[in-house]
């Protein structure tokens, strides 16, 4: 009803339910059975790799473990985004562990922007500073790490965002990235990152009679898992471990900061929905309209009383970032019709004087709204900044790496999924151009076709509490493994009603096992979608539904519920 081809990821179309797990897998191309028993089963313990496979990282921990060992004050830089906000967090959480000198520093988005700054370098001098190490940030700072290294500081790089030809003269460049880095771990967020290189510290300093027990670095994993979901990394390899881990160490409700945000976000049960839709916007939020430091500090307290203040202020201050995103979401759609209009692969809207702090969030709805790669920016003082959010098929990253490479931005970075850019008005018009281009060779010219990707078809009787069980093994979901998207096959509608104040529609349909699955449908209402499920003359007809297969729970009973995206006949 939406237009778009259902196209099955796996090529067998008739599957057994009793195999849907692996069939599902196997789609997503774990094949071998050992693979399979890895990813079903994602322990730190099993993904974990040697910090050193990473390169320059024994060098980098015993700069860092000299630093601690000699009573040097260190400064953590990282960014105003949950992925730079945590990655702070756990380094200076795990510094002050081990009673290690240590400040930190985050740069505000207005004021500052992304990245190392010579200002804010000459302040950490200022403090006494010896040591500095950079999270989610520094592998652009060619100029910034040589005017710390000016002043006689060591610099630590750790980042995973994409490097220049030429990398930052600094004492130790950690990152993923790196050309010859041959760790494979390309796919790590920032946070990861910062993980890898406190566990190769604490590696080191346990070899000089210093550091941490290895289980107490568990208690940092809420804040990797939260790093890694909100930067939209692929939910794979190590970072389906992360997360697994540190979703159960959220559920423990350690961090103080992050249980009293997941009480006023009313979160009860932690899942990579919460992180990335309820706790992660409220961090953000922070960072997004004037500085990160409350985010940081919530993170950081053990006081009760500042933990509630700074967690109610988060949430205030979300909603104000909800109430500027909207309004200007209105306009950016009607200048991104225009350009689907003029047939374009990419989508570039900018307005003026637009707050930057939202650019990111509206790249993403557009994203999402028109299927194509998408652009927001704002114009203010001769200059242009903005976001970028990209669908599968188009390293977004890579492209504005090209187009600071050319000098059509003069500052840019970011990964295949998201990047960040700044340009000068005047070439506004060129980087558009420079965009659309770069796009349309990524998909060889030919634009993105609607579909909707379905790891299975089953019979629709097969829906029940079982097969739900069944697939929560392949959580958690997320970036690179989405949750499994099912066409469900032979069943008759039997009614739809709307609900939740119009926007919402549930029903229920036969199966030919004679039993009944009931679906919702969430803003389906007044869509093709909605108006076919909600028409009497359809009631009785053969359909097909796709969506999501989930457990819902209603007056104590627990039941499988479809979610519908789309129906066929």
């Amino acid at each position: 009803m939406l237009g778009k081809a259902w196209v099955l990821a796996d090529c067998i179309d008739n599957v057994n339910s009793d195999d849907l797990v692996k069939k599902i897998l196997a789609g997503r191309g774990v094949l071998a059975d050992a693979d399979v028993k890895k990813f079903l089963n994602p322990s730190i313990k099993e993904y974990m790799p040697n910090p050193s496979v990473l390169m320059d990282m024994d060098n980098a921990a015993r700069i860092i473990a000299d630093a601690v060992q000699n009573g040097d004050k260190i400064a953590i830089y990282g960014d105003y985004d949950v992925d730079g906000i945590t990655s702070t967090a756990v380094l200076v959480k795990y510094l002050r562990a081990i009673h290690a000198d240590v400040i930190w520093h985050l740069p505000t988005r207005e004021g500052e922007g992304y990245g190392l700054n010579n200002e804010a370098i000459d302040e950490i001098v200022a403090n006494g500073v010896k040591l500095l190490i950079t999270v989610d940030c520094g592998i652009s700072g060619i100029s910034e790490v040589a005017h710390a290294r000016d002043y006689g500081l060591r610099v630590v790089v750790t980042d995973h965002h994409s490097p220049d030809s030429i990398l930052p003269d600094a004492d130790a460049v950690v990152n993923p990235k790196r050309v010859d880095d041959a760790s494979g771990l390309t796919y790590l967020a920032g946070v990861g990152v910062a993980f890898l290189t406190l566990v190769a510290t604490n590696r080191e300093l346990k070899s000089r009679g210093l550091g941490l027990d290895n289980s107490e670095l568990m208690n940092f994993m809420d804040l990797v898992a939260l790093g890694t979901i909100c930067d939209t990394m692929p939910l794979v390899g190590l970072n389906r471990a992360f997360v697994a881990t540190g979703l159960k160490v959220l559920g423990l409700r350690q961090n103080l900061g992050l249980r009293v945000l997941m009480d006023i976000a009313g979160i009860k049960q932690p899942s990579v929905y919460a992180a990335g839709f309820a706790i992660g916007p409220r961090l953000n939020a922070a960072g997004r309209l004037d500085s990160a430091a409350p985010a940081l500090e919530l993170l950081l307290t053990d006081n009760p009383l500042i933990a509630n203040d700074l967690a109610n202020k988060l949430h205030v201050m979300n909603q104000e970032r909800i109430d500027i995103q909207n309004a200007i979401m209105l306009r950016a759609c009607e200048m991104a019709e225009d350009c689907c209009k003029a047939g374009r692969c990419s989508l570039f809207v900018c307005g003026e004087n637009w707050h930057g702090g939202v650019m990111g969030i509206i790249a993403g709805r557009l994203k999402d709204k028109y299927n194509l790669p998408s652009c927001v920016a704002t114009k203010s003082d001769g200059m242009i900044n903005g976001s970028g959010r990209s669908i599968a098929g188009v390293d977004l990253g890579k492209i504005i790496h090209d187009a600071l490479a050319a000098g059509v931005i003069s500052e840019g970075g970011g990964h295949a999924a998201a990047a960040g850019f700044s340009l000068a008005v005047e070439n506004e018009s060129t980087f558009c151009e420079f965009l659309e281009n770069a796009v349309k060779e990524q998909l060889n010219g030919e634009m993105p076709a609607p579909e909707l990707v379905v790891d299975a078809e089953i019979d629709a009787g097969a829906a029940n509490m079982r097969l739900v069980k069944k697939m929560a093994a392949l959580a958690p979901f997320g970036q690179g493994n989405p949750e499994p998207t099912l066409v469900l096959r032979g069943g008759v509608l039997r009614y739809a009603s709307v609900m939740g104040g119009g926007a919402h529609l549930r029903g229920v349909i036969n199966t030919s096992a004679g039993t009944q699955v009931s679906f919702v449908g969430f803003n389906l209402v007044g869509t093709p979608v909605g108006d076919f499920l909600l028409d009497d003359v359809n009631v009785n007809t053969k359909i097909m539904l796709l969506g999501k297969l989930k457990e819902n729970e209603y007056n104590g009973r627990v039941n499988a519920q479809f979610f519908v995206e789309d129906v066929a006949i």
